[in-house]
């Protein structure tokens, strides 16, 4: 008997044990549990640089291009015109001192000196062989304002005086605005903001036309003796070394910055950071871009500080995709 009674207490205290060792594991697993860190995105911070050296090579190879004057008139659509239909066939005349500058896209590498030239106040589209007509296509019935002005292939603006220049015509019987913008070959474009090759049409010889259909958009009143800004820079996809950094520019007609002697400031937001101000009218380099969709708003504002109106155009918001 007393050999039955030490087994069951062997047994008894060989239980307890296996159990406090199985609690004891299971508290080490719980406490060694692996944890995984999460490491968020670096955050975006932009600052502004000089001019990028690749930049600076090709103003060394273009000679004297940079210092030309080239003047603009706008030849076609006349000022105060009645268009009927929805195409608008942009004509232009270039001239001043041009020091060897003329727009045209060299084949190789698809860029080249150009125009931009912007209907109302959406993103322009670079206009290359000015032997040819440009066309808007799809152009809504209305009340429009068409801005052009000279630019260099990496589309900074010529900001001589008679470069910047700007009509306002009226269509009539023009597009349907309720059908989707699309290319001259009947695709749909994914977002007419970004888009910026432009498409050629044949005209009444088969030349090709330089040209793109245009979305729905209002002219508003534009009064040209009011301060006006244009935006013309960033606009769409950046990648490679065009991703950073990526340049603001912009056009000012009757308003002069208060670093140029003036007392107009241009604002500018890039996402939800703090405003920044440009004070002299040149093109500014900002480095330190993400990946991703970015907002860029650039607005006027007068001396007190507050946004200058004149049509709506004085403050535009774009958005560009960085690709790294």
């Amino acid at each position: 008997m007393l050999r039955n009674r030490n087994s069951r207490l062997l047994f008894l205290f060989t239980l307890c044990a296996l159990l406090l060792t199985a609690c004891s594991a299971d508290s080490d697993n719980r406490n060694t549990t692996a944890t995984t860190t999460v490491t968020p995105p670096p955050a975006q911070v932009l600052t502004v640089v000089s001019r990028p050296q690749s930049i600076l090579n090709l103003m060394k190879e273009r000679g004297e291009q940079d210092e030309a004057k080239p003047t603009l008139k706008i030849v076609s659509p006349a000022a105060n015109a009645v268009i009927n239909g929805s195409k608008v066939e942009v004509k232009l005349d270039l001239s001043g001192d041009l020091k060897g500058y003329m727009p045209h896209k060299d084949p190789a590498t698809g860029k080249g000196n150009h125009v931009h030239v912007i209907l109302d106040n959406e993103p322009y589209e670079a206009y290359y062989e000015m032997g040819h007509p440009f066309e808007l296509r799809n152009v809504v019935e209305g009340k429009h304002t068409l801005r052009v002005f000279a630019s260099r292939p990496w589309h900074e603006s010529y900001k001589n005086e008679g470069s910047f220049q700007m009509v306002t015509f009226t269509v009539k019987g023009g597009g349907d605005a309720s059908k989707p913008t699309t290319t001259n070959s009947g695709q749909t474009m994914a977002n007419a903001n970004n888009s910026g090759a432009n498409t050629y049409a044949p005209g009444p010889s088969g030349t090709p036309r330089e040209g793109k259909d245009v979305a729905a958009s209002k002219g508003g009143d534009v009064d040209q003796t009011k301060p006006l800004l244009t935006y013309s820079r960033p606009k769409g996809e950046y990648k490679g070394e065009d991703a950073d950094p990526i340049m603001l520019d912009l056009w000012l007609t009757n308003a002069k910055l208060k670093g140029d002697g003036g007392e107009y400031r241009v604002r500018y937001i890039v996402d939800d950071d703090e405003a920044r101000y440009i004070d002299k009218w040149d093109p500014v380099w900002l480095s330190g871009w993400t990946g991703g969709k970015h907002t860029v708003r650039i607005e006027l504002l007068d001396k007190d500080g507050k946004p200058v109106e004149n049509g709506g155009y004085n403050t535009t918001t774009r958005t560009i995709t960085v690709v790294k």
